[in-house]
């Protein structure tokens, strides 16, 4: 069957649609840049971890931001800016193009269906972007629905590619709706296009308090919509049906936002809670590489939007500046003991679940955080050792550049150094590396284990250390 162009039937059907950039970023100058930020935070460019780290996360912004450079690169910034939008929708009118086909609707007067307004929703769709805000990633969950017209469709899979092209940037989400719902309704020409997102934003701790607030919520969430031609008014009745078969999916976006509505500030690194004055003082050299890095990716770094993203960029990559244990444990160690807990017996196992971590991975300088589980016994005269206590070293190892490997035996270790050898750890964490890169999986989920002393051997006592965990997750 052939696709549709412009209106008119019996097209070939384009084969091999280009969707990634004309040319290769050239990478180096984002390495460079990326080195300045190791020293920056007193680390060793050539340790093992970090050799290759300049080259992972060149490719990772490359992937993740690849819409940035289309076409426009002999110009100035705002020139190239300019000409980029362009592009973005001509390669979104061009994916489009190739793959829509001809479908018959209801005659007239009888009712709305197949090529003639019969509504169709694709929901679910996985994507991930960068906050052009803090340029930290974020999660996107889309919907994209439009109502066919002039008895053509479009391949589903190509909403989801259109998607993907736009969120490819630094971006924001209202804007980010808005563009992918322009390009489809530019490409498909269709009687409506509907664009809903639900956005999740990583929250980062206040890292000053020196311990992590038990209801610090991890997850900054934002729904947004966008809407053209039969859907330009969110008061219209095809939205309801548009909201009906979302929630057919326990899907609940009654509280979305178009561009002119008012809603609370997006990216945490802007919010009321943000505004504090910061202790952390910004780096020169980082900053300066930050902006560089922007300019490679084809960014324009004076766009109003990006006006002291790099600044608030570097002020949260210093949180994990390279420090020694000494300096954060002696204090709590000495200083928290007492008052004196009830002694236990040596047979007597004690658990402390759900110590929240949040940690920098060393290989792609993207977030990860979770949860750490935490058991030992009690030898004859030794007291439990405060949950506080647990919680600083935890917060202290976390704090840095991390792969969760090394992070959950220095904790294990640390915490046996303290106890007397018989400690379990499990670490449970979300990588923001996993997302954000090629391998895009969303949701999953990373899960290590140290087994010290009494542990590595009595699978009894083991076993019922994890079942407290599930016990506790299943609760």
């Amino acid at each position: 069957m052939g696709a549709l162009d412009d209106g008119q039937f019996g097209l070939k059907l384009v084969d091999g649609v280009r969707v990634d950039v004309g040319f290769e970023l050239e990478t180096l100058p984002i390495e460079e840049a990326v080195k300045v930020l190791l020293q920056g935070l007193g680390e060793d460019i050539n340790r093992e971890g970090l050799r290759k780290t300049p080259a992972r996360v060149a490719k990772a912004l490359s992937e993740g931001t690849k819409g940035l450079v289309l076409r426009g690169q002999e110009k100035g910034p705002i020139e190239r800016w300019n000409a980029d939008s362009n592009s973005y929708r001509q390669k979104a009118k061009d994916i489009v193009q190739g793959a829509l086909f001809p479908e018959v609707g209801l005659d007239d007067g009888v009712g709305h269906a197949g090529g003639v307004g019969g509504l169709v929703i694709v929901r679910d769709l996985d994507l991930f972007s960068y906050c052009e805000s803090c340029l930290l990633p974020f999660q996107v969950k889309c919907h994209v629905g439009y109502v066919p017209s002039g008895q053509r469709v479009v391949g589903l899979s190509k909403l989801s590619r259109v998607a993907d092209v736009f969120a490819k940037r630094l971006q924001d989400p209202h804007r980010l709706a808005d563009e992918v719902c322009s390009a489809l309704n530019h490409g498909i020409k269709p009687a409506g296009v509907a664009v809903v997102l639900q956005c999740l934003h990583i929250h980062f701790p206040n890292l000053e308090l020196g311990y992590l607030d038990s209801n610090h919520q991890e997850w900054v969430k934002a729904s947004v919509c966008s809407g053209e031609g039969l859907f330009e008014s969110t008061k219209a009745a095809i939205w309801s049906d548009f909201l009906s078969l979302l929630k057919f999916r326990g899907i609940n976006v009654e509280k979305t936002y178009t561009r002119d509505s008012t809603v609370p500030c997006w990216c945490p690194s802007q919010s009321s809670s943000a505004s504090t004055p910061c202790k952390i003082e910004p780096v020169h050299q980082m900053v300066a590489a930050v902006t560089s890095i922007l300019k490679s990716l084809g960014e324009d770094p004076l766009r109003k939007e990006l006006l002291g993203s790099a600044d608030r960029y570097v002020r949260w990559l210093k949180n994990f500046e390279k420090a020694e244990l000494e300096l954060m444990l002696n204090g709590f160690v000495c200083g928290k003991m007492d008052p004196l807990q009830p002694n236990c017996s040596k047979e007597e196992m004690h658990l402390e679940l759900n110590l929240a971590f949040w940690s920098l991975c060393e290989h792609h300088l993207l977030p990860f955080h979770g949860v750490m589980h935490i058991g030992y016994f009690c030898t004859k005269g030794t007291n439990p050792i405060a949950r506080s206590i647990l919680e600083s070293i935890v917060h202290f190892y976390g704090f840095k550049l991390q792969v969760q490997e090394r992070l959950t035996r220095q904790v294990s270790e640390t915490v046996s150094s303290l106890l007397g050898g018989d400690v379990i750890v499990v670490v449970e964490a979300s990588h923001s590396c996993m997302v954000s890169r090629g391998i895009e999986k969303l949701g999953s989920n990373t899960a290590t284990m140290a087994l010290l002393g009494r542990f590595s051997f009595d699978d009894a006592a083991k076993n019922m250390f994890l079942q407290s965990i599930q016990n506790t997750s299943t609760s």
